[in-house]
């Protein structure tokens, strides 16, 4: 449902900025789809894919995002980059991590997830 999203995207957005992150975007839509967060630390623009499992079933996130899902997240970064003009900055790929456990979340980052080589 659209909440939850809403909520996941809140509590992903809430432990990025605790470790010092900036948020830039939230729900960032382009043509391709939509990414979850985009956000900036030490310079560089990170593309934040959010993940949500409940129970037990975890596995790493990152193996949540298939290679297709991380092709369109690339064409989508692309896209960004070229609209708001930032070709010559560094960016990267992170995982935010929420796994729900009795009712209680667990949020892991995942830093440098994938790389847009792949």
């Amino acid at each position: 449902s659209i909440e939850r999203l809403r909520g996941e995207t809140q509590l992903a957005c809430a432990e990025l900025e605790r470790l010092g992150y900036a948020i830039l975007e939230r729900r960032y839509r382009t043509k391709f789809g939509e990414i979850d967060i985009i956000a900036t630390i030490d310079g560089v623009t990170v593309f934040v894919e959010v993940k949500t499992r409940v129970g037990e079933q975890f596995g790493v996130a990152a193996e949540a995002i298939t290679e297709w899902k991380q092709r369109r997240l690339t064409q989508m970064a692309v896209d960004y980059l070229a609209r708001h003009r930032l070709h010559d900055r560094p960016c990267r790929f992170d995982v935010v991590a929420i796994d729900i456990e009795g009712g209680r979340p667990r949020i892991q980052v995942y830093a440098h997830a994938f790389d847009a080589s792949s």
